[in-house]
């Protein structure tokens, strides 16, 4: 009981993000027309519609009912995994970060149940990067590349720490 109060004030972060998640594609699903394009800046952020039944960049089975039922599974294991994992940290910036996957994973979750695909709106552009732009994406995509940066970061400064302590 212990480990779920110490927990508790992370799962905040992802009800908070959950719901920036949702209003933001609300919103887009409202106003903006399917692959309608509206440039924030002339070439760096554009906001277009997009309802993706794929996994990252588009990864797909080719089949929406089965990319559907796969994904939805693969995030409910997915969101056990991370509920297991943040159950089992003590540090505060892993903690943080696994709030921000769970709040991301859940995001999309609830559009595959509802809509059978995720909203992506928010489309980039890093030049000379990969690609001519990067695929488009939403603010649970965002939440979870941020989550793995920060974890990225916490290892290594982690690891530091520990082989400055031997």
């Amino acid at each position: 009981m212990k480990k779920l109060y110490k927990i508790l004030p992370y799962y905040w972060v992802s009800l908070i993000l959950i719901l920036l998640d949702q209003i933001s594609k609300f919103a887009v699903r409202n106003s903006i027309e399917p692959n309608q394009i509206i440039k924030i800046t002339p070439k760096f952020i554009w906001l277009t519609f997009v309802q993706n039944t794929g996994a990252a960049f588009s990864f797909s089975f080719g089949n929406p009912i089965v990319n559907r039922i796969l994904f939805i599974t693969i995030s409910f294991i997915a969101i056990v995994f991370v509920i297991y994992l943040a159950s089992k940290s003590k540090n505060k910036l892993e903690l943080f970060s696994f709030a921000l996957i769970l709040g991301g994973a859940i995001g999309n979750l609830i559009d595959r149940i509802i809509w059978g695909s995720v909203t992506d709106f928010i489309w980039c552009d890093f030049p000379d990067f990969i690609m001519i732009r990067w695929p488009v994406f939403n603010v649970a995509d965002s939440s979870i590349v941020i989550a793995i940066v920060l974890m990225i970061i916490s290892t290594i400064f982690q690891k530091q720490t520990h082989e400055e302590k031997e």
